[in-house]
């Protein structure tokens, strides 16, 4: 699949599913990718935390790719750069405060120096083969959100990336309407835009309505106030920074990603005035009163600093009488790790607050009347919703069409788009997929070793050790061992029939090893089925003596 004389379009993550956002745009011969994401794991993949897309398609196909051009810093658009942007061997756009995180992440993986990134300056613009690309900022919850516009031979693209409209932003200086309205008088082809809240009847809020919803909660806060939010809102920092001087707080910072985006942050000219912290050792020693403790783990991660403080095995301690406030959105899918924490809270007295009881948190994303604006100024012939599940893509269609965006399209991860000439139209499917970092290694997300550790996960494992002679007879006791089978207390009863019963499938195939081992592995399958009423893995060793 070579481009021709025509504009393409092709998801590889992010379009059907909310994260792991990959984007390519084709024409004369060459292709781009907007955005490198990450997504995180659910227990359908046990043991692992990451999940990253499949690039085959461009990496069959990557001396025709030109570069790799970042929206903003979210871990959805830029986590998965330091596994597989260096196997891409093209360069990286960013802007300034997005190109500090992802310089930090190459560090981190000793790829500094093997991939080159290239730091573009806010509304900045640059050229790649036939693609003109212009940098528009936009509001979001992290610094330098941005839009860009794609230029083209065949047409231009305003490629919204992740937004919201704000009227008080804390961080940055997004493009007005006028300026918005400006970039649709040129004529845009088509907008492909987020599609997060599609469903929400009202806009997003303004982040300043959360300083006044924080100030109210935490100035009547009498002991302890730990905060939990996005580690990578940096606008709800800002807000948080401002709330814990209206409030006579000092800050204690819990959580090495928060420490990241402070840093970055910084560096760059962000957060500047954010309040001098302290240690945890220090925060301890103050007054309850007079300490706000920010923390990552607001989506019950096991490993972030709000869990270990709720289970005491941190040195930052709440109590009976202190406050938790969730300043973060609850995640679908994260029910149940976020209510085992707020459980474990409200066994020690500790009172919490969420986006349900108080102001205390407005999306990053565009509502209905966010989405029906940006319509109104871009103006564009087509619609192509992205970052969102099916139901959300199809939703933004639909609204888009009654908005009256003259035509869209819903497509999903692997639809292969002709955008222009005579567009849209679905061209084919092409291959996509999810890969996962388990451990140090990438492999197939549906691969063999993570379809062997479903199945131990669900049945449990027996080891079965066979002793042959070298006339293939059998030799002493078979010893079995098992980890997961459900026999418990009548653990030595079951080992006792299943050696009989290996050891009479054994005497049948003395003198074949291969049929041995097969009929072994069989007889204590169904004997543990026959008790349990599962199909363990079983493993059968051959020692020889």
């Amino acid at each position: 699949m070579k481009p021709g004389k025509e504009l393409l379009f092709l998801a590889l993550g992010g379009s059907g599913e909310i994260g792991m956002n990959v984007n390519l745009y084709g024409c004369d011969g060459k292709w781009v990718m907007v955005d490198l994401g990450i997504t995180f794991a659910d227990p359908a993949y046990p043991g692992v935390d990451l999940i990253l897309p499949d690039l085959a398609f461009i990496e069959e196909r990557k001396k025709d790719l030109l570069g790799i051009v970042l929206t903003h810093g979210h871990e959805d658009h830029i986590g998965a750069i330091p596994y597989l942007a260096a196997d891409l061997g093209v360069p990286l756009y960013a802007t300034p405060f997005t190109a500090g995180l992802i310089a930090g992440k190459l560090e981190e993986e000793g790829l500094l120096n093997q991939v080159q990134l290239n730091i573009i300056d806010l509304g900045g613009d640059f050229q790649l083969g036939p693609f003109g690309f212009r940098y528009i900022p936009l509001a979001h919850s992290i610094p330098e959100g941005n839009a860009l516009l794609i230029d083209t031979p065949y047409g231009k693209i305003f490629h919204t990336g992740d937004w919201k409209l704000d009227d008080a932003p804390q961080l940055g200086d997004p493009a007005t309407a006028a300026q918005l309205s400006a970039i649709g008088d040129k004529g845009i082809l088509a907008l492909v835009c987020d599609s997060t809240n599609v469903f929400n009847e009202e806009a997003s809020g303004s982040e300043a309505t959360v300083r006044v919803g924080l100030d109210k909660v935490i100035g009547e806060a009498t002991g302890r106030v730990l905060v939990t939010t996005f580690a990578s809102n940096a606008a709800r920092l800002k807000t948080l920074g401002q709330v814990a001087r209206d409030t006579g707080r000092t800050v204690c910072v819990a959580g090495r990603s928060l420490d990241r985006i402070l840093r970055v942050a910084k560096s760059v000219g962000y957060l500047t005035d954010f309040p001098e912290t302290v240690d945890f050792e220090t925060a301890m020693k103050l007054p309850r009163r007079d300490v706000m403790i920010i923390a990552t783990g607001g989506q019950g991660e096991s490993r972030a600093a709000l869990a270990r403080i709720a289970f005491d095995s941190h040195k930052l301690k709440i109590t009976e009488g202190d406050l938790v406030v969730f300043s973060s959105k609850q995640i679908p899918g994260n029910e149940i790790a976020i209510g085992r924490i707020q459980n474990e809270l409200a066994s020690k007295g500790i009172e919490m607050v969420t986006d349900r009881q108080a102001e205390v948190h407005v999306s990053g994303h565009p509502g209905r009347p966010e989405l029906a604006s940006m319509y109104s100024w871009i103006r564009p012939k087509i619609i192509v919703p992205v970052h969102g599940e099916m139901r959300h893509l199809a939703e933004h269609k639909r609204f888009a069409e009654q908005c009256q965006v003259p035509r869209g399209i819903v497509q999903t991860n692997g639809d292969l788009i002709r955008l222009s000439p005579e567009g849209p139209k679905l061209l084919g499917r092409e291959r996509v997929g999810r890969l996962i970092l388990d451990g140090d290694v990438i492999l197939a997300a549906d691969g063999s070793t993570m379809n062997e550790r479903r199945k131990l996960a669900s049945f449990g494992i027996i080891s079965v050790a066979v002793a042959l002679d070298r006339d293939d007879r059998v030799q002493g006791d078979i010893q079995i061992g098992l980890e997961g089978v459900p026999v418990e207390e009548d653990r030595d009863a079951f080992l006792g029939e299943a050696c009989d019963a290996a050891a009479q499938a054994a005497r049948g195939h003395q003198g074949k090893e291969d049929k041995l081992r097969e009929a072994v592995r069989l007889a204590v399958r169904r004997c543990a089925t026959e008790w349990t009423g599962k199909k363990p893995v079983v493993h059968v060793l051959i020692v020889r003596v």
